[in-house]
């Protein structure tokens, strides 16, 4: 274990660069996770830990995760807590940050061949979206999620938090057109959620496998050439005078109906 007390430190300037950077996590295939509950998921999913980066008070009030992420860690640093606020994402930072090697995303999914329930994502931006959508399509036993390029990095601090380690578990795949993925498919049954009056309420869906619901973008929805080649538009009806939900809700409402 080794101690660093400035700003200027090389692995300081990485952590950091890492953490603003989705340009740089590309070209060095590497990302941060902060937090106990989070790194500690990492440590367990078998992710590949370079770097533990942690404050005295965090070791000392987790010892138990402290150890474990400094066995799993190659290098274990620990840092004064104004150095630590340098690296955290969060405004009361937990004392825990790893940097990990980026994970295998071009992950198997030949069961799409035999059955499976996926979901695909058409250029969200949002990473609190991403982040909730990702922990609920865990949560809900969803098969995968197939991610237009264009999607907000699933390495962005506030994706891997807000996952809650679903980034170190859920087969994840980025495509650069979900389009033509889809189009690449033709055994996949693809339902997209739209707003519109002609589409079917989910309520009234028997999804066949394998399938995969397509979510749009926060504020313009599905690509007309993403909805184009999907076999079903669908809707989630709603009273009151809401004209639409978020798209993480939305998401979460979708894959329950899917996977029920």
């Amino acid at each position: 274990m080794l101690t660093i007390t400035s700003k200027e430190n090389a692995q300081i300037k990485n952590a950091v660069k890492l953490k603003k950077s989705a340009k740089y996590r590309k070209a060095t295939q590497c990302f941060v996770a902060e937090g106990v509950r989070v790194c500690a998921d990492a440590a367990y999913s078998g992710a590949d830990i370079l770097s533990l980066f942690s404050t005295q008070a965090a070791a000392d009030k987790n010892p138990d995760s402290f150890a474990l992420l400094s066995e799993k860690a190659e290098k274990t640093y620990m840092v004064p807590p104004e150095l630590f606020a340098l690296l955290s994402d969060t405004q009361t930072p937990q004392g825990f940050l790893c940097v990990i090697k980026a994970l295998d995303k071009s992950a198997d999914f030949d069961t799409i061949k035999n059955g499976g329930k996926f979901l695909a994502l058409d250029n969200v931006q949002d990473p609190n979206n991403l982040g909730t959508i990702l922990r609920s399509a865990e949560a809900f036993g969803v098969d995968g999620a197939v991610m237009s390029s264009d999607c907000c990095d699933v390495y962005n601090p506030k994706v891997v938090r807000g996952s809650m380690g679903a980034v170190f578990r859920l087969p994840i795949l980025s495509v650069n057109s979900l389009s033509d993925w889809l189009s690449a498919r033709p055994q996949l049954n693809t339902y997209a959620a739209v707003v519109e009056p002609s589409a079917v309420p989910v309520t009234k869906i028997s999804f066949h496998t394998p399938c995969a619901v397509v979510i749009g973008n926060e504020g313009n929805g599905i690509r007309p050439e993403t909805a184009a080649v999907c076999r079903h538009r669908i809707t989630i009806p709603m009273n009151g005078k809401a004209e639409s939900l978020n798209a993480s809700v939305a998401a979460a409402v979708l894959m329950w109906e899917m996977v029920k």
